[in-house]
C-alpha cells in the first residue's frame, strides 16, 4: 500500500460467553501471547492486552487494510479454538457475540496501555458492566440495554 500513512489505535473489549470466570490466572499470559501472535499475523501491532477472568481488553495499532470486525473475529475464534484444544476448561469455551471498539489518538496511547495493564486493580472498584457502560457513554455511543453483554453483577 504505497503512499498510505495511517495511525489507527483501537481498544477492543469482549466478554466470555455467559460471563463466566473461565480465564484463569495460570493461563492468562499464554493466552495473551497467543492473541498477540494473531494480531501480528494480521499486519497489526499489539499495544496492550489483558485477559480478565470474564472479559478481555486488547489495544492494537490497526493496519489500514484490516477491518476491525475481521481482526476481532479472528482473535475471538482462534483464541476459542486454542483454549478448547488446550482443554483448559470442562465443556466448550466461547466468547459472547459482539464487541466494543474504541479509537484513540497517539497522545492517549500511554494512558490506555496503563489502564489496560491495571485491570486487576481497576476491577476491585468497578464492575465490568459499569466499565463498559462508561466506555459507551464516554464515546457517545448509543446503545440498547438488551443488546449489551450478559452481565452477572
Amino acid at each position: 500500500m504505497a503512499n498510505t500513512y495511517t495511525q489507527i489505535n483501537i481498544q477492543l473489549v469482549f466478554a466470555v460467553k455467559g460471563r463466566q470466570n473461565l480465564i484463569i490466572e495460570k493461563h492468562r499470559e499464554r493466552l495473551e501471547k497467543f492473541m498477540c501472535g494473531i494480531i501480528r499475523n494480521n499486519k497489526s501491532k499489539p499495544l496492550a492486552i489483558y485477559c480478565n477472568p470474564d472479559h478481555t481488553h486488547v489495544f492494537i495499532g490497526l493496519h489500514p487494510s484490516i477491518a476491525i470486525s475481521d481482526i476481532t473475529r479472528e482473535i475471538k475464534s482462534s483464541s476459542s479454538k486454542f483454549i478448547n484444544d488446550e482443554k483448559w476448561i470442562r465443556g466448550k469455551f466461547a466468547w459472547q457475540e459482539g464487541f466494543g471498539a474504541f479509537s484513540y489518538a497517539k497522545s492517549q496511547i500511554g494512558l490506555v496501555v496503563k489502564y489496560i495493564l491495571n485491570q486487576p486493580e481497576h476491577h476491585k472498584k468497578t464492575s465490568f458492566r459499569e466499565e463498559y457502560i462508561e466506555f459507551l457513554n464516554k464515546f457517545e455511543i448509543k446503545y440498547k440495554e438488551e443488546y449489551l453483554f450478559d452481565f452477572n453483577d
